[in-house]
């Protein structure tokens, strides 16, 4: 067993990227990490990673293993799964990732109702509004608002989200409120962006009469957190494009306004992404179909100011 510990550390290590980062996933100490690591480079012989002040990398021989270790970890898993859908009790641990508004307002406050149906299923939820690889970094299942854009993902719809441009009335006294879309490029409208390392440029896609836009906007400043841009917003900084259930509560009490309402932004699907072989997990699939119901429901329930 103690062996099969160590694969599952060293494997955690590469996908995660350092000891820190793998010892709270698996929640050990780094140096509980850094034993196990070193007990299974003495037992195969070889080096597997190489480590800088840094970062670790795998070596070589630590790529070749590391390869191997992930498809009997792979399996271990399917079986676990196949004797969890005979026996009917769903046991292990998931790994679940979604954005820093969506986590907070759905899916976090769900995971201890969750874990009271199923108190043999623990969950390990982050929260990070940055692109996250799934394949890479162990993740059973992805909450997220967005398209599917990697072909070796499954996707479960949930639902379609309005979404708004909204501007705190402070910032539309001073700014003018945007009678047309285009008026936001024209009249260089500060719109708070959500932009992530690697990205180049931003648009905005708006539905008018003639059908979806995109609009190149700009904005003082940007950010990869989603609340903080709503921050921002409610401070007088300039106009945000998000889904109408994450600020109603907002425009309910007038600290924010929707502008632009006859030509808004593109709707956004709210989906499960998981990789293909995961909602074959009994306890995968019952995480997914218990967060779907409840993100529905809350959803309706926010906007209709319950």
């Amino acid at each position: 067993m103690a062996y099969f510990d160590n694969i599952s550390v060293f494997v955690r290590v590469v996908e995660l990227g350092s000891l820190s980062a793998a010892g709270r996933d698996l929640r050990i100490s780094p140096a509980v990490a850094s034993n196990r690591v070193k007990e299974l480079e003495k037992y195969l012989g070889v080096r597997l990673l190489n480590r800088t002040t840094r970062q670790l990398t795998p070596t070589e021989h630590g790529r070749a293993f590391y390869e191997g270790a992930k498809k009997v970890l792979e399996a271990v898993e399917e079986a676990e799964a196949s004797v969890a859908a005979l026996s009917g009790q769903p046991r292990g641990t998931i790994r679940v990732t979604a954005p820093l508004g969506l986590g907070k307002r759905l899916i976090a406050s769900g995971i201890p109702e969750f874990r009271d149906r199923y108190p043999h299923i623990e969950v390990r939820l982050r929260l990070s509004d940055r692109a996250v690889d799934l394949m890479h970094e162990g993740i059973d299942v992805a909450f997220k608002l967005g398209v599917l854009e990697d072909s070796s993902l499954r996707m479960r719809g949930i639902m379609d989200c309005e979404r708004v441009l909204a501007a705190s009335p402070a910032y539309l006294e001073r700014r003018g409120e945007p009678a047309r879309p285009e008026e936001l490029v024209e009249d260089g409208h500060d719109c708070l962006m959500l932009r992530f390392p690697g990205t180049h440029e931003y648009f905005w896609t708006l539905q008018t009469d003639e059908g979806p836009r995109k609009f190149e906007v700009h904005g003082p400043f940007d950010t990869d957190d989603g609340d903080v841009i709503t921050g921002w917003a409610l401070a007088g900084h300039g106009i945000i494009n998000k889904p109408r259930f994450e600020i109603e509560p907002f425009i309910r009490d007038r600290r924010l306004r929707v502008i632009l309402p006859e030509t808004p932004p593109a709707a956004v699907k709210l989906a499960a992404i998981y990789p293909h072989k995961k909602l074959q997990d009994p306890k995968v699939r019952l995480l997914v179909d218990f967060m779907a119901e409840r993100c529905q429901r809350l959803i309706r329930e926010i906007l209709a100011g319950r």
